[in-house]
């Protein structure tokens, strides 16, 4: 695969257009496609099983709900703000072999807690030190993962590639909660976490095989360029733009995500296998229509498709406060999960699409970040707002839906210059 005069990926796409139909199967005849879902796959399932392993870890080793709760906070943020630092890197260096490390660093960090947790070394502030230390590198595979995908895949394919990208979120949180809570209820928290080390290494294994298409780029110190990915992304119309409109919803998401269990626990009668139930058919839901959506072209529609997805999942939100019955809330999160679809693969497709290739890796850590930032925003908001009202907590998640998709017409160009 070849870059044009000009450096960038419209010409990669001209070359490969008449070589390779447009198809899903398609995706897996091109060098490196596979290898790269497969990795994905595996890292992905490895970190939603940590996020569960490590709050029934907390839980059942030191009784304190508040430990469970950082820990999960400190295996995100830290890694959220050293953003711009690992996009920098990852243009510097290359994404395969920093993609590699970061799966690395996370299975060390595993099986040191399994290790000192099986000898009880392990102390409070120790598994929090690990857990931070580890929550660093976090970026360099999120990041490096998305980035990889416009780099293999010629521009005709990128919804279906996206629709498998935004696929391997859906299935990893599907399954890795259900394999992690089989796990520990059979061979404890202390073997699953050496378990899921053990995918880290294997994922690690799998990426080494990859080549970058890419490469490195020219490059000037470190902070210079962290600080001018910061900079790119306040000036690009459009990731400005996402930042706002992703951000906003993203706090709705967080909102629900908070208030949909204590709906169903005090209001509907179920349970938390219930809870666990809605989500997982939600995601389901989101699975079938991301491939759907997928088979189509984005470009030009982006705007009223994105927009259009936030209104739905809002109407998803409004109708799961007004559910009578389960059955009722089960309808209304096929409606969110059927509307993730054309979102995913709106902004997936969007960002790849006006971003220069030369700046794949420090724009999308930081446009990342800001765009997801808003979920534990929204979740903390929801943990202080439901226990005073369901309705207030849910009424703000479907109001912001609205706000985010009228921002989104609002700041989102509709063309890309």
């Amino acid at each position: 695969m070849r870059r044009g005069p000009s450096g960038g990926l419209g010409e990669i796409a001209v070359d490969i257009t008449t070589e390779i139909p447009t198809s899903y199967r398609a995706l897996f005849t091109i060098p490196g496609f596979p290898r790269l879902v497969g990795s994905m796959m595996l890292a992905r399932t490895a970190s939603t099983m940590v996020s569960l392993v490590l709050v029934l870890f907390a839980l059942e080793r030191y009784h304190s709900p508040g430990l469970a709760g950082l820990v999960t906070f400190l295996a995100i943020f830290p890694g959220l703000m050293v953003s711009p630092i690992a996009g920098a890197l990852l243009d510097r260096h290359g994404r395969t072999r920093l993609m590699a490390l970061d799966y690395g660093v996370a299975a060390t960090a595993l099986t040191l807690i399994a290790v000192l947790g099986a000898s009880d070394a392990l102390t409070e502030w120790l598994l929090v030190v690990i857990v931070t230390a580890q929550s660093l590198t976090f970026p360099l595979s999120h990041t490096g993962v998305r980035t990889m995908f416009p780099l293999l895949v010629p521009r005709p394919l990128w919804e279906r590639a996206n629709a498998i990208d935004s696929n391997g979120y859906v299935v990893s949180s599907i399954f890795g909660p259900a394999i992690a809570g089989a796990l520990v209820a059979t061979v404890g928290s202390i073997w699953t976490l050496a378990l899921t080390a053990a995918m880290y290494v294997v994922a690690a294994a799998v990426t080494l095989g990859l080549r970058d298409p890419l490469g490195r780029v020219p490059h000037g110190a470190l902070l210079s360029d962290a600080w001018d990915g910061l900079v790119y992304v306040a000036k690009h119309p459009t990731l400005r733009g996402l930042a706002i409109s992703v951000s906003t919803n993203n706090i709705a998401n967080g909102l629900f995500f908070i208030g949909l269990p204590v709906l169903v626990l005090t209001r509907l009668g179920g349970g938390p296998a219930q809870v666990g139930q809605l989500f997982a058919l939600s995601g389901i839901t989101a699975a079938i229509s991301v491939l759907f959506f997928g088979r189509f072209g984005t470009e030009g529609r982006e705007r009223p498709l994105m927009a259009g997805s936030m209104l739905v999942i809002g109407l998803g939100y409004l109708l799961t406060l007004l559910s009578p019955s389960m059955l009722f809330a089960a309808v209304a999160l096929l409606i969110v999960g059927l509307a993730t679809g054309p979102f995913d693969i709106v902004l997936f497709t969007m960002r790849q699409r006006r971003t220069d290739p030369a700046w794949l890796g420090r724009a999308f850590a930081v446009s990342m970040s800001l765009n997801f930032v808003g979920f534990p925003v929204g979740s903390g908001l929801g943990g202080a707002i439901v226990p005073l009202s369901i309705e207030l907590a849910l009424g703000l998640a479907v109001t912001l839906n609205v706000v985010a998709a009228v921002i989104t017409f609002l700041t989102v160009p509709a063309q890309h210059s």
